[in-house]
């Protein structure tokens, strides 16, 4: 038996996260970069940056680890269903949308993949969906998770909960839509080659 790189975009942006995590604890590297501020700056090439690099960056080694574990347990299934490409964007798009929504609500520093965490819970439960039928898991995992999340907002924890519930709307947003897309086009494929397949 031999060791597999079965899933390259999850485990190149775990890496990273775990390479971010090594250079800036208890180095103090380059931290700056893995930390979106709360302020917009339309002129910086660093703020560009560190609206997707800040998703990389954890405060500390229970945080990432808590993210590592459903990245790597979630993340396999939505690759191998959706293919690299798209799930490489559906990373990058949910860290960015994450950043401008708490940049436009919170006036604290935001850093970790918890958003993406989110994103991919939401989407895992909606793997199996089929147009016109809303799985009961994924309504479970709405009432638990983003339910707790709303909670969550009312605490003065120092946890962007708002993130949270972003990448959780994000992820339920990819699920329906890539579903969709995906039923459209077994619908057009002739029953022929479906057979054949």
């Amino acid at each position: 038996m031999k060791i597999t790189f079965n899933s390259p975009v999850i485990l190149t942006f775990s890496f990273l996260c775990a390479g971010v995590y090594l250079l800036n604890h208890p180095f103090g590297l380059a931290e700056d970069l893995f930390r979106l501020m709360p302020e917009w700056d339309f002129t910086s090439g660093k703020w560009y940056f560190r609206l997707f690099s800040n998703a990389l960056g954890h405060a500390n080694s229970d945080h990432l680890m808590g993210n590592l574990a459903f990245i790597l347990l979630l993340g396999p299934i939505i690759e191998e269903k959706y293919g690299a490409k798209n799930t490489a964007i559906m990373l990058f798009s949910t860290a960015i949308v994450c950043s401008l929504i708490h940049l436009t609500y919170s006036s604290n520093s935001v850093l970790g993949a918890s958003g993406i965490v989110f994103m991919l819970i939401l989407l895992a439960s909606l793997v199996n969906f089929k147009q016109g039928k809303i799985p009961l898991t994924f309504l479970l995992i709405v009432l638990v998770y983003i339910g707790k999340e709303v909670m969550g907002t009312f605490a003065d924890d120092n946890i962007s909960h708002t993130t949270h519930i972003v990448g959780g709307v994000v992820g339920a947003a990819f699920g329906f839509m890539m579903n969709k897309s995906t039923a459209v086009k077994t619908k057009k494929t002739p029953p022929s080659v479906l057979n054949d397949l």
